[in-house]
């Protein structure tokens, strides 16, 4: 026996139709959590791609930085021993690795410890020369104001050559071999009022030199000096009485003049 079905044979009553509603509402709801649950799973992939590139970036961009040197100006005081360590003259040390350190040469060879001034020195690495600078300045002295004192000699007279002469205060010998006189300007030769200068720190002191002639000498007699002025002396044929020359022979008067009795 031949069954044979066709399209208006398969009729739903109502309740079919629901069953078949729901059965397709849910195989379409499936579809799309599935879809949403496949794109989730794909943005973290490509985000990791993302940050795994850039992470390369940063970290060729710091071996990048590695290999660059940079020196730095150094400051010293006079007569002072300068650093011969590589890593006291580099600005960037911390980017620097061990290999490259091992590497580096320091050449100080043109810096004058012992006078003030700016000098090169040399950094070199491979076939490549860093040049920076060292400032040897001069020693930081004490500051200190003077008072001056004023000077009295005589003509042709000598001046002292010493600081300490001319200045009141008490100095030290590093203030004292740090200080400029001045007496170029001071004639002993000749009578008259001249100035002298003390330099210190670049500030100047003015004091002043009196030059003079010197005085005549003045005796003043001694008591026994002025009794020898005063003593009387009488001839033989005479006596001293009360000061005075009298004659022996009473008949006589002494003459004070020709020193004679008459």
């Amino acid at each position: 026996m031949n069954l044979k079905i066709g399209a208006s044979d398969m009729k739903f009553n109502t309740r079919e139709h629901r069953w078949l509603s729901v059965i397709l509402a849910t195989f379409g709801i499936f579809l799309v959590i599935s879809g949403i649950l496949m794109n989730s799973r794909i943005k973290p992939m490509v985000q990791t791609k993302f940050t795994i590139s850039v992470e390369k970036r940063k970290v060729a961009e710091t071996q990048a930085k590695s290999n660059e040197i940079k020196v730095k100006d150094i400051e010293i005081e006079i007569n002072n021993p300068i650093s011969i360590d590589v890593k006291d003259y580099l600005e960037n040390i911390e980017d620097l690795d061990e290999e490259t350190l091992k590497y580096l040469k320091l050449d100080t060879s043109l810096v004058n410890i012992n006078e003030a001034g700016t000098y090169d020195y040399k950094i070199i690495y491979k076939k490549k020369t860093y040049i920076g600078k060292v400032k040897v300045k001069e020693k930081e002295l004490p500051n200190m104001t003077f008072t001056l004192k004023t000077i009295k000699i005589e003509t042709k007279g000598t001046l002292s050559e010493s600081p300490r002469s001319y200045i009141n205060e008490t100095i030290t010998d590093e203030i004292f071999n740090n200080i400029t006189l001045d007496i170029s300007n001071v004639d002993t030769a000749n009578q008259g009022d001249y100035i002298y200068y003390i330099i210190y720190k670049g500030v100047t002191y003015q004091g002043n030199v009196e030059v003079r002639d010197p005085k005549p000498t003045v005796i003043t007699p001694t008591e026994k000096d002025k009794e020898k002025e005063t003593e009387l002396v009488c001839p033989e044929n005479t006596n001293v009485e009360n000061n005075t020359c009298v004659c022996k022979d009473k008949e006589k008067t002494y003459n004070a003049e020709k020193k004679t009795c008459e």
